[in-house]
């Protein structure tokens, strides 16, 4: 083989989309915790107060469980664990509509961090901060950002670093300790830890269509934060964070799908009309059957996207934009018919129906419409339009 012939190229590995021994284990401790202390009255509940999220439970299930270091290595106090274990513990928090900032925190700002130099000290700290889950980080960027599309920033930090500007539209901005802010200084882009507390620092909060993971608006007023990244590695970091958290987001969508399904079966099985299940009606079980067709598709389009990312695939932009381009409609679909089909309860307040149909919603424009991952798609198998 000469210098100039190309040498042989490993081939990619098959995805796997099967649910390991471990991965399994996980499910079966957050899911007997949201059992236990995430039900739908309780959550329901929360949503007349003013509390962010419910901090008690967001506790056990980062501390005690060890949820929110998944994705951060051992050495810096996480679990060590990948992407696909993290997409498990979405998917149940997607089946009970859970208030916790996990997408934010435990996916957003922890992969944000881990773009930058562990090896600095800030970086370290903060990121064994959140792994423990003695502070909760939110990256401050609009929810609808998109893979490929991160804005410039809309934050200036000067040369002594104090950073003036706006955001909005942040998921958990009422919740966070620690902001990670991508701001424009004078030698190009760069990533700033802020504390949520600090001088200069207002979180203006917005009424969410998902009151289970409320919005707000962020002003920093000469807010004085610390340096975590510059240039390239900063906004790469964010890139990174936003494609990472749009692939598993689409596991929380499928959670949601799946529990709509299995409440609307479950409820068509025990509701009688004319001395008959109504789910024995023909027209119904023609409408659950081809519910469950792209509830098992939308699965097949999680697992790859997590997995993808978790072996850091060269197609895991590939993965994550057919995922969410499919399993955000899904979601919305199946929450749909989840109100429908349970009649005139399924329109209620107490009835939790209204929580999967909000998060679905929410979901579908977060981290990027699904029009806007086909447009990503198709770009990236170089289909253009016409």
């Amino acid at each position: 083989m000469t210098a100039s012939t190309p040498g042989p190229t490993a081939p990619t590995p098959d995805p796997d989309l099967l649910y390991s021994e471990d991965e399994d284990a996980l499910r079966a401790a957050v899911r007997a915790l949201l059992t236990a202390r995430g039900d739908a009255p309780t959550v329901i509940a929360g949503l007349e107060t003013d509390a962010p999220y419910d901090s008690a439970l967001w506790r056990a299930l980062a501390t005690d469980i060890g949820a929110a270091g998944l994705l951060v290595p051992e050495k810096l106090g996480g679990q060590g664990a990948s992407a696909r274990e993290a997409a498990v513990v979405l998917e149940e928090l997607g089946r009970f509509v859970t208030p916790v900032p996990y997408l934010t925190s435990g996916v957003l700002a922890v992969t944000a961090l881990l773009g930058c130099d562990t090896a600095q000290e800030d970086v370290a700290t903060l990121l064994g901060a959140l792994a423990e889950g003695r502070k909760v980080g939110v990256l401050a960027l609009p929810l609808p950002t998109a893979p490929g599309a991160v804005p410039e920033a809309t934050v200036r930090a000067d040369a002594d670093g104090a950073l003036t500007g706006r955001v909005t539209s942040v998921a958990d901005a009422s919740a966070a300790d620690v902001l990670v802010v991508l701001a424009q200084g004078p030698d190009g882009p760069a990533l700033h830890a802020v504390e949520a507390a600090a001088d200069g620092v207002r979180t203006e909060p917005v009424t969410s269509l998902d009151l289970t993971r409320r919005l707000g608006h962020l002003t920093f007023e000469g807010a004085r934060g610390r340096l975590l990244a510059t240039g390239d590695r900063a906004r790469a970091a964010v890139e990174r964070a936003v494609l990472t958290g749009a692939g598993l987001l689409a596991s929380e969508q499928l959670g949601v799908a799946e529990r709509c399904l299995d409440e609307t079966v479950r409820y068509t099985a025990e509701r009688t009309q004319f001395g008959r299940p109504v789910g024995s009606f023909q027209a119904l079980k023609h409408r659950m059957a081809a519910l469950w067709l792209e509830v098992a598709s939308a699965r097949a389009a999680a697992r790859n996207a997590a997995d993808a990312l978790a072996g850091d695939s060269p197609d895991a932009a590939v993965a994550v934009a057919v995922a969410q381009a499919y399993c955000a409609p899904v979601a919305v679909r199946a929450a749909e018919e989840c109100v429908q089909l349970h009649g005139g309860i399924g329109m209620t307040w107490e009835h939790p129906a209204h929580l999967f149909l909000k998060r679905a919603k929410s979901d579908e424009v977060a981290l990027g419409t699904p029009g806007r991952h086909r447009d990503a798609l198709a770009e990236l198998a170089g289909l253009s339009a016409p």
